[in-house]
């Protein structure tokens, strides 16, 4: 089976959703790659979703990229069909090595709650460190696996993030971020040695800091 196999997945539901009035989920994409932003989102279903969409979402990391790009198109489209609200918030490269990349993460994630239709009586935030939010928040270790909201958020931070990358590689060439998203792999460890950090590298990440 693929790892993206509908038979192989949790199932993400709305339990964790019910009872609490306007619920977000919300999750990151980006903690670790040396370069780049971290993107947040947040997702607030106004009423159950269709089961064709629900089936299609699931924790972003767990499915490949065609099924993800899949997903993503459609969230967007449920969100102008008012089946649910949705938000992007972003922390930029400086604004990480400023802060560091967890209260930076906690700026985007502000970000993406702060732009949504209307504020929630709750969030719920993947992870098990509380953003500071203007919301109640319940922080949920392996929440996409639990709630869809959080679930399909990961969907939009993962992709949003990803052509952000894109959109940055003509015009950085030599780095491979279309490649690697500004993770810290081989190849862009080696680039980042032969070129030395772009602007979008991270400063307060070891690799980068050692070669400025």
């Amino acid at each position: 089976m693929k790892r993206d196999d509908p038979a192989m997945r949790p199932r993400p539901d709305l339990t964790l959703e019910a009872g609490h009035g306007r619920v977000a989920g919300v999750d990151e994409a980006g903690r670790g790659p040396l370069a780049g932003p971290v993107v947040a989102a947040a997702v607030v279903f106004l009423r159950a979703p269709p089961a064709a969409l629900a089936a299609l979402i699931d924790d972003s990391k767990r499915l490949a990229a065609a099924r993800r790009e899949a997903a993503f198109a459609a969230i967007r489209a449920a969100a102008g069909d008012g089946v649910l609200d949705l938000a992007v918030g972003a922390a930029s490269a400086a604004e990480i090595g400023r802060l560091n990349i967890l209260v930076a993460t906690h700026v985007a994630m502000a970000r993406a709650v702060a732009r949504l239709r209307a504020l929630p009586d709750l969030a719920l935030v993947d992870g098990n460190r509380a953003p500071p939010l203007p919301c109640a928040v319940r922080c949920v270790v392996g929440g996409d696996a639990l709630s869809l909201s959080i679930a399909a958020a990961s969907i939009l931070a993962k992709v949003v993030r990803d052509r952000a990358m894109a959109r940055l590689d003509p015009r950085w060439p030599g780095y491979g971020f279309a490649r690697h998203a500004g993770y810290p792999t081989a190849a862009h460890r080696e680039a980042l040695a032969r070129l030395g950090p772009s602007p979008h590298h991270r400063r307060g990440f070891g690799p980068v800091d050692r070669l400025l």
